[in-house]
């Protein structure tokens, strides 16, 4: 499947690091077990780093706890410069940043480029957040007292991130965490642990101070790291991006010492398309948003509902763009779409896809393995809601087409899931596209588009899919308590 593509050169070869990063030094603080990051496209080996556990941990989140002394106290005016120079450094390096993210991830470096981007951009708001954390001053009811709210940071910061998106995931967080005046430890995904070494390095170059950011990287000890991270007292807060079994596991690990908690988890999105969409326009956005990183973001629409009157010329439509796909290396230019990240991936996919065929769902195109981590991108019609699409999450190149009638019918559909993380739908009445929107259990809705992501706005769901939000104005208040000061004696 993978033609023979040379990995580019990094044009700064010292941006891969194969050390854990603790109070500012790349170490392997004696550990000797290594463990191996694999090139999805090829199954061969990037380069091993040591498998740290939970005393690491407890040195890095020490290395934070003593790094927060002083950096609490810091002016937003100066996280606000040093974030800057973070983002500066990111987009001064997108190519090797890039260069990274597709090789341990499997992406497009097309795609890589911008998550690049897209994950500096979080640097560069909440640099501008960092300066804007008002108080506020209630007015009092007696005379000879005043008062006031003060904003301030809650402390140490776990934060476990996926696979799936290896930059942005990290700086969404980082970025409202520093802003705020927090310190971190990150425990990148297993998968994808380079491109949060390059991160640190960056920070490290830009002036961040020692033990502000610190980076676990781990494999076999996962379970022993997060729990660390979750019960250790001196972490106030812990930030997950992941499955919804694992948040559960991890707010459940955290109760013990009554941790803040933000907890962006698995969705299950509904894409409706309705007779009166711009039907050209749906299908390019179903593209973006399904096929997106090969299928493999908590975003992409799992359940496509289209009315029936429109359903063929949807269907016909989409195929269409999807027989212009080339799947391969992430490096090869021609490559449209590359690899799932692991063979587990490949297994959930072929399953779903079996379990819709053997209930009477047709492909379309597509359908099958493509050897190693490939899956071809598919097209299933006549999908019914007895099928485990319906009620799991795919994570990968399968869209699947449900028919619908009414507007009550397919909103009632959409609903019928415990995740409640993003959804999207395509009309050009007014009255229905607030109808719609409202009536979504969501906690973001796309209408008249497939890509809703962005710094500016606020990232989270409801439900199962979540507790908090990511990202915009309201990004850096997970990072920040409210404290109330009454000054009597006036």
């Amino acid at each position: 499947m993978v033609s023979n593509v040379t990995i580019p050169k990094l044009r700064d070869p010292t941006l891969f690091k194969e050390s854990a990063f603790i109070n500012n030094e790349w170490t392997d603080k004696g550990v000797t077990e290594r463990f191996s990051v694999i090139d999805p496209a090829t199954d061969k080996e990037i380069g091993q780093l040591p498998d740290m556990g939970t005393q690491e941990t407890k040195e890095a989140i020490q290395a934070a706890s003593d790094a927060f002394k002083t950096w609490s106290k810091t002016s937003g005016k100066e996280r606000h410069d040093l974030l800057l120079k973070w983002y500066r450094a990111m987009l001064d390096n997108q190519e090797d940043l890039a260069t990274i993210l597709t090789w341990e991830n499997g992406k497009t470096y097309t795609e890589a480029k911008g998550e690049i981007t897209y994950a500096a951009s979080f640097y560069e708001w909440f640099a501008e957040e960092a300066v804007r954390t008002y108080g506020t001053v209630i007015p009092s009811h007696l005379p000879g007292q005043r008062f006031v709210t003060i904003k301030q940071p809650v402390g140490v910061v776990g934060i476990i991130t996926p696979w799936n998106f290896p930059a942005a995931m990290i700086t969404r967080k980082v970025g409202a965490a520093l802003a705020a005046g927090c310190t971190v430890v990150i425990k990148p995904g297993a998968e994808t642990p380079y491109s949060a070494l390059a991160l640190a390095e960056l920070a490290k170059r830009v002036g961040i101070p020692a033990g502000v950011v610190n980076i676990i990287p781990t494999h076999n000890h996962v379970a022993d790291v997060g729990k660390e991270l979750c019960t250790n007292p001196i972490v106030k807060k812990i930030s997950f991006t992941g499955s919804t079994n694992v948040g559960k596991l991890l707010m459940s690990q955290s109760s013990g010492t009554m941790k803040k908690v933000s907890m962006e988890l698995g969705g299950n999105a509904a894409f409706i398309v309705f007779d009166d969409a711009n039907i050209s326009t749906a299908v390019d956005a179903i593209v973006a948003c399904k096929f997106r990183g090969t299928g493999q973001t908590c975003v992409c629409a799992n359940r496509i509902f289209v009315q029936k009157s429109v359903y063929k010329e949807f269907a016909d439509r989409l195929v269409e763009k999807v027989k212009s796909f080339k799947i391969g290396h992430g490096f090869d230019e021609d490559t449209t779409h590359g690899p799932l990240i692991n063979s587990k991936g490949v297994d959930k996919v072929k399953s779903h896809v079996e379990d819709a065929v053997s209930k009477g769902a047709e492909v379309l195109i597509g359908g099958k393995h493509a050897g190693g981590n490939f899956f071809e991108p598919t097209v299933l019609s006549n999908m019914r809601s007895d099928m485990q699409i319906q009620i799991e999450e795919t994570f990968g190149p399968v869209a699947a087409l449900f028919p619908f009638e009414t507007e009550e019918e397919v909103v009632s559909l959409a609903n019928d899931t415990p995740f409640g993380l993003a959804n999207y739908f395509f009309s050009r009445d007014v009255g229905r596209c607030w109808r719609v929107a409202e009536q979504l259990e969501s906690g973001m809705v796309g209408v008249n588009t497939g890509i809703i992501s962005s710094c500016y706005t606020p990232f989270g769901g409801v439900k199962e899919s979540g507790l908090g939000r990511e990202g915009s104005q309201f990004g850096i208040d997970d990072y920040m308590h409210i404290k109330y000061i009454n000054m009597a004696g006036i």
